[in-house]
């Protein structure tokens, strides 16, 4: 159902470097850039993450509630995406676990505060 989400960014160079490192574990190459925007995602694949200075020039901010979840192809993966948000300026918000019998994940927060997590369900 979801076609892409969107998130804004403060400085675009710095957050790139956090997004391209995820991307780059998941397969998932930019495939749309402007000036002040970019776009990681596979035309016709699952949903992708845009990333923005906001339209009205205004400082971004985080949205209390909102995150966003990249879905991963086993545990190992969970960890390695974890891993390399930590790396990469990214903060803990969670390390991979598991979370009831079916759902397991690591939360972590962006450079800019946005919360994301790498997970597997079963």
């Amino acid at each position: 159902m979801i076609g892409y989400v969107t998130l804004g960014t403060n400085d675009l160079a710095k957050a790139a470097v956090f997004y391209d490192a995820i991307a780059a574990e998941l397969d998932t190459p930019r495939m749309m850039e402007f000036d002040g925007f970019i776009a990681w995602g596979k035309p016709g694949g699952a949903a992708g993450i845009g990333l923005t200075k906001p339209f009205d020039g205004n400082a971004a901010s985080v949205g209390n509630g909102v995150m966003v979840a990249l879905e991963a192809k086993d545990k190992e993966q969970v960890q390695r995406i974890y891993d390399i948000a930590l790396a990469n300026g990214g903060t803990c918000e969670g390390p991979p676990g598991p979370r009831g019998d079916t759902f397991y994940a690591g939360y972590f927060r962006d450079p800019d505060g946005n919360k994301l997590n790498a997970f597997i369900m079963g």
